[in-house]
């Protein structure tokens, strides 16, 4: 999963001190675009009821308020404090990661911290005006880290908009917990389970944390589907990634949903009795719904243990998938295999992309799926057919003694590849000949045949690296257009598999490389990325890019470098470097013809034109970027919000701010 993006510290600082021998820059011309009001005048609110907008992840708010023509006269309107930095420990901060994303619910903005306590603002004024703690299991802390990506809404249709719980918020915490509380007070609805809370079962644990909730739940009709973030890498016979359906009224657990299935399929699927000992394929990342066909999708991660598949012979159905159950029943209507057999940690990373396509006069429901390894799927979201024709393509092998590989992989002939998926000695990059010499050495000395080269004792490069292409941001459409928008990662790590000397262990991490155990099968797990002795990436820039797709025909429309490493300089230069950078989070659009996008690790947020990809404002904010902004219309004015704080993989600035910019009023 993004846990891979754990390594990032190491790239940042080396990324430093590579900038200070890149010689002189292009300066991004910008001017003083003047003073600029409008009118404080009525305008009807536009919502952003659920995590990505709606229940279709589309990223986009009607709102045309902000333009390109005005954007540079966006300033901040306003900023809350949550006061996380102060009530926790210094122990608690270190082990938290920053990824929310505020929803509008009851007339109020709503968004959960780390820790998971969730705070209710007035959407135009930032005031506070409901808090509610569940107070986390303080053991989640370790070994990964606490987070808490957004809540969820959910409308009681049968009872008036003014009764207690008619709109109801729905939390998912990393202690296992699935709480409803009401969207105008903050206080717990008490049908709901036991006074407000069901408790989900995490199956067998070997310690607290193995299994958590993380992200917002789906809500499709009266239904509440949540699936869980399992530990990648500690043993083979990790938990299962269970997905559990609940009713929004009482909590009452309708169905749940096994990714790898006991019984049925082909015995090319799981050979032997591998469906029965391994684990994970879980959903860490975010669902999508469609209530109107009554389908919930689900982006499914690797069996595991992610590095090596020897335990778990076949393609492993439906780890790595796109999966569209009825929501209803939990029963399997379709489902798509991204990888077949993965030993990458290739996960399916992002929330599914809900939109229409118009082929020849005909309107066609559409489903986009962006992957780590770069690649962007397009189906028919009702049965599952592909909307570009998809290859079996056959992929290097070789593997280590014990593997099993699939002899091929699916690829769409369209879109083309949002990031690079091959590097050779010759394509090797360096600010200077010498440190490109030593890249190119490098590259020469570990195994590197392109895309799902098997992962060896001797090192095999990745890349993209399983921090992404793609990972949980997902992406954002123009919906009249139909334009996709996606960033993506660009930079390749080494992974190397060692026999392993004892039975025990457990992920150890340093400022280079991460070591995973692996436990149940002969192998432990090193990974490390691909660097020069001077610390930047050993693939060519832009490491860090955003790109525009018409899902009408496939075609690219324009790719940019997303990100500088300006930040992460300790001297100041009066140059911009736009080399991009690793991101993670995701973009927003906007009825005014503009993208935002934070993600990036130079602490901005920007606004990119959506038609020609240029950018045309950013503004710094006080802590890491690693978070979804959003938008909207309240009181005549469009807001776009940020929540700024630290991620641990990333290891930026920490912050407990949320800050909403708007064009100034008269």
């Amino acid at each position: 999963m993004a846990g891979r993006a754990r390594s990032v510290k190491a790239l940042s600082i080396l990324l430093a001190i590579a900038a200070l021998l890149a010689g002189a820059w292009a300066l991004l011309g910008r001017s003083d675009p003047g003073p600029l009001v409008i009118p404080a005048t009525a305008s009807d609110e536009t919502p952003w009821a659920q995590w990505g907008a709606t229940e279709a992840g589309t990223r986009f708010t009607p709102a045309e308020q902000i333009t390109p023509q005005n954007v540079a006269h966006l300033k901040v309107a306003w900023r809350y404090s949550t006061g996380e930095l102060g009530r926790r420990s210094e122990s608690m901060l270190a082990n938290s990661t920053n990824e929310t994303t505020p929803i509008l619910a009851a007339g109020s903005l709503i968004t959960c911290t780390p820790f998971a306590r969730v705070i209710a603002l007035d959407p135009a004024t930032g005031r506070e005006r409901w808090v509610f703690d569940p107070q986390i299991d303080p053991r989640f802390r370790i070994p990964d880290q606490y987070i808490c990506r957004g809540v969820s809404q959910w409308r009681d249709t049968q009872v008036p908009e003014t009764a207690a719980c008619a709109t109801r918020i729905i939390l998912a915490t990393v202690d296992m917990r699935l709480i409803a509380l009401d969207a105008r007070s903050g206080r717990p609805c008490v049908a709901f389970g036991e006074g407000g809370t069901v408790r989900v079962d995490p199956g067998k644990v070997h310690h607290p944390g193995e299994v958590k909730l993380a992200g917002p739940a789906a809500i499709v009709r009266d239904s509440i589907v949540i699936g869980t973030s399992v530990l990648d890498n500690v043993r083979a016979s990790a938990p299962r990634g269970i997905v559990r359906a609940f009713d929004a009224r009482s909590g009452r657990e309708i169905w749940t949903f096994d990714p790898i299935p006991q019984d049925g399929g082909s015995d090319r699927d799981w050979m032997g009795d591998s469906r029965q000992t391994t684990g994970a394929a879980n959903v860490w990342s975010v669902m999508s719904a469609d209530p109107d066909l009554n389908m919930v999708y689900l982006p499914t991660s690797s069996a595991s243990p992610d590095y090596y598949g020897g335990l778990r012979p076949g393609d492993n159905r439906h780890a790595n998938s796109t999966v569209a159950l009825n929501a209803a029943t939990g029963q399997l209507v379709w489902a798509q295999q991204l990888i077949h057999h993965d030993i990458w940690d290739y996960d399916t990373p992002a929330q599914p992309t809900l939109m229409t396509i118009d082929r020849d006069g005909v309107s066609i429901p559409a489903l986009v799926q962006p992957t780590k390894q770069g690649y962007v799927f397009v189906f028919d979201r009702r049965d599952g057919a592909p909307l570009f024709p998809i290859d079996e393509v056959p992929v290097p092998q070789g593997g280590v003694e014990g593997e099993w590989l699939s002899p091929t992989q699916p690829r769409p002939r369209l879109p083309r590849p949002i990031a690079p998926q091959s590097i050779t000695p010759d394509e090797a990059w360096g600010f200077t000949w010498w440190d490109r010499g030593k890249c190119r050495d490098l590259i020469a000395k570990y195994r590197s045949e392109g895309l799902f080269t098997p992962i060896t004792m001797g090192g095999t490069i990745t890349y993209p690296a399983a921090s992404g292409g793609a990972n949980w941001g997902a992406g954002a459409i123009d919906p009249q257009r139909q334009i996709y928008f996606i960033n993506s990662s660009r930079v390749a790590s080494v992974v190397t598999l060692r026999r392993r000397t004892s039975e025990g262990g457990t992920v150890q991490l340093s400022a280079t490389e991460d070591v995973s155990p692996m436990a149940g099968t002969p192998y432990d797990v090193k990974r490390e990325w691909l660097l020069s002795p001077l610390g930047a990436p050993c693939t060519p820039p832009p490491w860090g890019g955003l790109t525009a797709i018409d899902l009408r025909t496939g075609k690219t429309l324009w790719d940019v470098p997303l990100g500088t490493i300006n930040d992460r300089i300790p001297v100041p230069l009066p140059m911009d470097i736009a080399l991009g950078t690793p991101n993670i989070g995701g973009p927003v659009t906007t009825g005014g013809g503009l993208l935002f996008i934070a993600a990036t690790m130079d602490r901005y947020l920007r606004a990119f034109d959506m038609r020609s990809g240029k950018e045309l404002w950013r503004d710094r904010l006080p802590g890491g970027t690693q978070t979804t902004p959003m938008s909207y219309m309240s009181g005549g004015r469009q807001y776009v919000v940020v929540s700024a704080g630290q991620h641990m993989w990333f290891q930026t600035p920490r912050s407990d701010e949320i800050i909403a910019y708007a064009l100034p009023v008269k």
